[in-house]
């Protein structure tokens, strides 16, 4: 089972080009599969049915996993066996009928725009490091991009005369997205200083990369999450303090101004509308707020 475990993460990186973070995802929710099949005693592929997929779900119910949670480990369920199914791993797809739970609507949680400038005001650039990370930042508000495109940045990507750079996202599709100003200057700002860190890097093949860690290497996915946490919690309590809290600010702020939804949902690259309307709920409860602090009859 674990040969077709990992010829299914191959795959996911070699055709379907996944990011790291969604192979070690899928890896992760497919060992926990694993290990409720050897407490049931069930050792093939093969053994596996409805029946038993079910019971595995019913576990995950009783130990409170969230339904987003769960609806997550069945969309790995659901390819990982449509994979085996016709690479010949096994003959059927129990997990075909699988149905995902009704996830809990949640809106995004997002920076008001106060907050996001005292953020900006408090960064300390006087430092190579203060450079890289303000760029960062500026560079997510910016744009609205995923941690792992920006990850992902090269120095090709980046146009600072055309204020634009090039994102590969999820499937490998590229988009285009324009540059602010403010964040054209950061990025100039760090660049000026990037040779130093190129100097103490140790693999060649970081050269090109656009961000750089303090000792020079291509800068991690983690390093990048803790740079935001500490930014943002430096001005806000908010409980969620990540990239995408970054991201939903982009799209919540563009839409507040009047941005039309089918351009954001473009510069956000999602696939479909009904992924970006997310945002427009979360534009009318600005306005509710707006509406019941202003008039008199609220």
């Amino acid at each position: 089972m674990q040969n077709t475990i990992r010829a299914f993460l191959e795959y996911l990186e070699a055709e379907r080009r996944y990011s790291p973070h969604t192979i070690r995802s899928y890896d992760h929710d497919l060992q926990q599969f694993v290990s409720h099949l050897n407490e049931e005693g069930v050792e093939s592929l093969q053994s596996v049915d409805k029946k038993l997929l079910r019971s595995y779900l019913g576990s995950l119910l009783d130990r409170e996993y969230s339904k987003t949670s769960i609806a997550r480990k069945i969309a790995s369920l659901r390819s990982f066996f449509r994979f085996a199914k016709r690479r010949g791993f096994t003959r059927l797809n129990p997990a075909i009928t699988l149905v995902s739970p009704r996830r809990e609507k949640r809106l995004p949680v997002f920076l008001d725009e106060h907050t996001v400038e005292s953020m900006f005001r408090q960064l300390d650039t006087s430092t190579p490091g203060g450079r890289r990370d303000s760029a960062i930042m500026e560079l997510f508000y910016s744009t609205g991009i995923r941690r792992s495109e920006l990850v992902n940045l090269r120095l090709t990507d980046l146009d600072l005369a055309g204020k634009t750079i090039k994102v590969t996202g999820k499937g490998s599709k590229q988009r285009i997205i324009p540059l602010g100003t403010q964040a054209a200057t950061a990025l100039r700002n760090y660049l000026a200083g990037r040779t130093e860190q190129v100097k103490r890097s140790v693999r060649r093949s970081v050269f090109d990369m656009l961000f750089l860690s303090d000792d020079g290497r291509a800068i991690s996915a983690d390093k990048v999450f803790t740079i935001v946490q500490r930014c943002i919690g430096a001005v806000s309590e908010c409980q969620k303090k990540s990239p995408h809290v970054l991201r939903h600010t982009f799209a919540t702020h563009l839409l507040n101004r009047g941005a039309d939804l089918r351009a954001v949902k473009e510069l956000l690259g999602h696939e479909s509308l009904s992924t970006t309307q997310v945002y427009t709920h979360v534009s009318t409860e600005q306005m509710k707020k707006v509406y019941r602090q202003a008039h008199p009859k609220a």
